[in-house]
């Protein structure tokens, strides 16, 4: 649902001319130095990057999911970590506090979430457990006003600099499922959070994680969101349709700057005394890659819409997910064919797209994952 035309689109070509003039001329700085540039930073907060999902009475844009969805294509026309170091913020960093946390809560947290004051991130995954998130872990046991949590929380993004942590927890290790699982508010510097060194990772130069530890680390007891046990698991789930969707919309992005480097590419570049684009096996690959490109567009838009229209869209999330982060990977294939091997060399953006986007098919829930969700409410709806 778009509900000012006018308004999004100012808003949608503001951050259309940030990500050609400011962050694609960095992104050889931002691999090379694996870390996004201060003055970036400071330019995302202020133009209110790190609250678009937010809603304004928390200081955010509020965006509608087709709104954010639009705006996450512009933004993936260029390297995912400028996306990475705010997309937390907006996603499952805020997400679950404003479904389910306590007025408390909110407003102690969000509005600072939103002008991205503080940095965000997410503690599900651990060593052990990564698909069957209902199967972690890490324990959280009462101590009069306080829990006590003990684990290990792997690949975390924004791990290494976080200011706050949602952190997935057994309250009840009698539940082994989900049941038993709750969600706690863990401020960066409490006592007994250790950070691990910063991974190297195949990709995505500038988006960091890490292993975050818990080690006897004592949390107010009012930190558990929405106040009470075993609801953890569940606000994790509410929080994935939007997540998913997001995601998708950023792998489209990607895709669409993909495209657009293979066409300058091929129609710069001769062989046989005529333009790459010109040969016609060229050109089923550069027609293949815009037409998956724009079907994922359309998905994306339409699974979008009907989530602002009050729809359950579990399965086109997670059906969007699935096809645009496989797509993009195809596109990125192809994109680096074109080049020849111009594409295998680090000069060229499409060598460096080429790694950042293998992580799509991984995290927001595996392509194996959305296979299964798909399928099984397949299943459910028909019976």
């Amino acid at each position: 649902m778009i509900r000012d035309p006018e308004l999004l689109n100012q808003l949608l070509d503001t951050i259309s001319r940030f990500v050609r003039e400011r962050l694609i001329p960095n992104e050889a700085r931002l691999a090379e130095d694996d870390a996004v540039p201060a003055e970036l930073l400071a330019e995302m907060k202020e133009m209110g990057l790190f609250g678009l999902s937010i809603p304004e009475e928390y200081g955010g844009l509020g965006l509608t999911m087709e709104e954010e969805a639009l705006v996450a294509m512009e933004i993936g026309k260029t390297s995912p970590a400028f996306r990475s170091v705010f997309g937390t913020n907006n996603g499952i960093g805020a997400q679950g506090i404003l479904i389910d946390g306590t007025q408390e809560q909110k407003l102690k947290y969000v509005p600072a979430l939103a002008t991205g004051d503080i940095l965000s991130s997410f503690c599900l995954t651990e060593p052990d457990v990564g698909s069957d998130a209902a199967s972690l872990r890490t324990t959280a046991v009462r101590d009069g006003d306080h829990y006590i949590l003990n684990g290990t929380k792997r690949y975390i993004t924004n791990g290494p600099e976080a200011d706050l942590f949602t952190v997935m927890a057994r309250t009840d290790p009698a539940k082994k499922g989900a049941g038993g699982i709750s969600a706690f508010i863990v401020e960066g510097d409490t006592p007994g959070l250790e950070r691990g060194p910063a991974d190297n990772k195949m990709g995505q130069k500038g988006a960091h994680t890490c292993d975050i530890i818990f080690n006897d680390c004592r949390v107010p007891a009012e930190n558990i969101i929405g106040g009470r046990e075993g609801q953890g698991f569940k606000t994790a789930m509410k929080v994935l349709d939007r997540g998913r969707l997001h995601i998708s919309a950023v792998c489209v992005g990607v895709a669409e700057r993909l495209v657009e480097e293979s066409l300058r590419y091929t129609m710069d570049r001769q062989q046989f005394g005529v333009p790459l684009s010109s040969h016609q096996l060229i050109q089923a690959m550069l027609a293949d890659s815009k037409t998956e490109a724009y079907a994922g567009r359309t998905m994306v838009l339409d699974a979008a819409r009907r989530k602002d229209a009050g729809e359950d869209v579990s399965t086109l999330a997670s059906c969007a997910k699935l096809f645009c982060a496989e797509m993009v990977g195809r596109v990125a294939d192809r994109a680096v064919q074109v080049h020849g091997g111009a594409g295998y060399m680090a000069e060229y953006a499409v060598e460096r797209f080429y790694r950042d986007v293998r992580l799509f098919r991984i995290y927001e829930g595996t392509t194996q994952i959305q296979q299964l969700v798909i399928a099984r409410n397949m299943v459910r709806e028909a019976s």
